[in-house]
């Protein structure tokens, strides 16, 4: 996964400092710098909680609406399992118009057993979700955590399913 000081590990590449991560912004597939990471972003997958899945499936259906591959950075399975999906400064596709300044988190589930919106993240969801948040905050101290739904000027739904900012905002204040 990620680490706080680097060399840095994203997606398999060690990158060894700062300056040779912000050389990456060139091509046009990152973000202007660390500081540009302005939102962290919570997202459900908007699946039953009484059904899976599985990365292979939401790659699937990210390339279905022309994404080239996920477009969250990370996404959390049920049972606490991590996948890494963009390097960390890469733009995301997500949550538009805000992809060029967030990093974009997705939890696996968010509708309860009969399709209704719902806060259905498990035990081993919600405390990978907070590690991870810790380990993002180190990495972009000026991000905000917020959920989908909470952005101005997003299509209105209901995701992440639950009070982002009421469950996760302590956060912001751990060092």
């Amino acid at each position: 996964m990620i680490q706080e000081t680097f060399p840095l590990t994203i997606a398999g590449e060690e990158i060894p400092d700062e300056r040779s991560l912000l050389t990456q912004v060139e091509n046009g597939l990152l973000m202007d710098s660390i500081d540009s990471v302005r939102y962290i972003i919570l997202h459900c997958s908007a699946t039953r909680c009484n059904r899976e899945y599985p990365v292979e499936q939401l790659l699937r259906d990210h390339k279905a609406r022309g994404f080239r591959t996920i477009g969250y950075h990370f996404y959390i399975r049920r049972d606490g399992s991590i996948n890494q999906h963009r390097r960390l400064l890469e733009v995301g596709a997500h949550c538009r118009p805000f992809n060029r300044c967030s990093i974009g988190v997705c939890y696996e589930g968010g509708l309860d057993a009969d399709g209704h919106p719902a806060d259905t993240r498990t035990p081993e969801q919600t405390e990978q979700l907070i590690l991870l948040f810790l380990k993002l905050r180190k990495l972009f101290p000026h991000a905000r955590l917020v959920g989908h739904r909470d952005l101005p000027g997003v299509t209105p739904k209901a995701c992440p399913c639950l009070d982002t900012r009421a469950v996760f905002g302590y956060l912001e204040n751990e060092k």
